[in-house]
Formats: structure tokens, sequence, C-alpha cells
């Protein structure tokens, strides 16, 4: 088995979830912040949290693909993670359960990756 793939995975998970998500990344992903205070100086509010969520979202596929080699497997992280920051965003889940339902998807990529290169 493939192991060093599982463990980039992860690492490629914490770089992009907590060292490259800015203060205002995470705030800005979130529906229920206030808009205002992202509005540049002169501009009426506006809604940005599904720029900055699907964003986000689109940073961890990233990291997926490039990891598994497969942009498939980074299109679905992307939508995996956009769906688990928006039930987390919604307060229908914690921080330990948006982890937990992370980590389970970078074991599933891992397992895909590993049954379509035949490894």
């Amino acid at each position: 088995m493939n192991w060093t793939m599982l463990w980039w995975l992860v690492v490629g998970h914490a770089v992009a979830d907590f060292w490259a998500q800015s203060d205002a990344l995470a705030k800005m992903k979130n529906r229920h912040r206030d808009s205002a205070a992202f509005a540049p100086p002169g501009q009426a509010p506006q809604a940005i949290w599904p720029y900055a969520l699907t964003a986000h979202a689109l940073m961890h596929g990233a990291v997926v693909a490039a990891i598994t080699g497969s942009v498939p497997l980074g299109v679905a992280e992307a939508a995996a993670h956009w769906i688990i920051d928006f039930a987390k965003c919604e307060n229908w889940i914690g921080i330990h359960r948006d982890q937990a339902a992370h980590l389970a998807c970078k074991v599933a990529w891992w397992l895909c990756a590993l049954a379509t290169k035949g490894a």
C-alpha cells in the first residue's frame, strides 16, 4: 500500500485548512458573517460567502488532485469540502465532526487512487 500518498493527503489538508486559510477567508466563507466588513469603501455590502467558500474548497481540490494525480478526485474533494464546511458554518456539525469528515474523505480518495492505479 502507498502510505506515502495518504500521509501527503493528510498533510495537504492541514496546510490548506489551517495554515493557508486566512482569518478573513475563514470569516468570509460563512454566510452568517457580516458582509459589510468585507465591502470596499463606498460599495454596498454584497454576499461574498459563496465565492469564498468555493475558493477554499477549490484549494482543497487542487491539493488532492496534485497528490493523487487525479482531477476527478480533486473535483470530488472540492464538492465534499464545500458541503462539509457549509454544514459547519450552519452549525449543523461542530469542528470535530468537520475534521473527521474531511479526514474520512482523504482516506476515501486514497483508496480510490490506489484502486485505479492498481497499487
